[in-house]
């Protein structure tokens, strides 16, 4: 129950301590659609459109590293999103970060991410520290928060007769946001999402034992 403040205390060290959290995941198929026909934008009186059809053109995947406490991104688009490519990922951000700083990235339980070449990566660099969501539970990292402005700013709104169009479009979003980085700030308290949590299970039991 004591979490809120426990987080608090714990980013506070992290600000002090030449540490650096980073919310890591990888956003697949993201699909380059065609409109069949452009949308109207918003305006008085009707709401933005978009057709239902459209035309398939292909894949792409976005690797992303969020920093917690600044709100900066580490990012590459890959056509797979293999342990290969995972691996390219994390050699990127031993790249892009200072050598001083210990890492601790963030990062769901998906096979990839513990991939024996992978692992034997991490053990030649004792700066990085990998933490893993519960199974199931990666909804808490806050990186999906940053999947989901860039599915609803530019992906879902978008057209795009080709991968390269929708990598164009993504690319300068990107940049922007690093231009003028806006952390997330977590505004729930952990007792009242512990004690929703409580009730849901409780009422999941008396289901089940109905």
């Amino acid at each position: 129950m004591g979490m809120p403040g426990c987080v608090s205390t714990q980013t506070q060290n992290f600000q002090t301590s030449g540490c650096a959290i980073l919310c890591c995941d990888e956003k697949s198929q993201c699909q380059a659609l065609e409109r069949s026909q452009p949308g109207l934008p918003l305006g008085p009186r009707h709401p933005r459109t978009m057709t239902h059809d459209y035309r398939r053109h292909g894949t792409t995947t976005l690797f992303a590293a969020l920093d917690y406490l600044q709100g900066k991104l580490i990012t590459r688009t890959e056509e797979r999103h293999t342990h290969v490519e995972w691996l390219r990922f994390l050699k990127q951000i031993d790249r892009e970060t200072p050598k001083s700083l210990e890492l601790h990235l963030i990062a769901d339980n998906y096979a990839t991410h513990k991939h024996p070449k992978v692992k034997a990566w991490l053990a030649k660099r004792p700066r990085f520290n990998m933490h893993f969501t519960p199974t199931s539970s990666s909804w808490l990292n806050l990186v999906e928060r940053f999947f989901a402005d860039l599915t609803e700013d530019v992906i879902r709104s978008g057209s795009f007769a080709s991968v390269k169009e929708l990598v164009d479009d993504i690319n300068p979003y990107l940049a922007e946001r690093n231009a003028n980085p806006q952390p997330y700030k977590w505004t729930a308290k952990g007792e009242a999402i512990l004690e929703k949590s409580s009730r849901a299970r409780a009422a999941l039991d008396n289901a089940e034992a109905a």
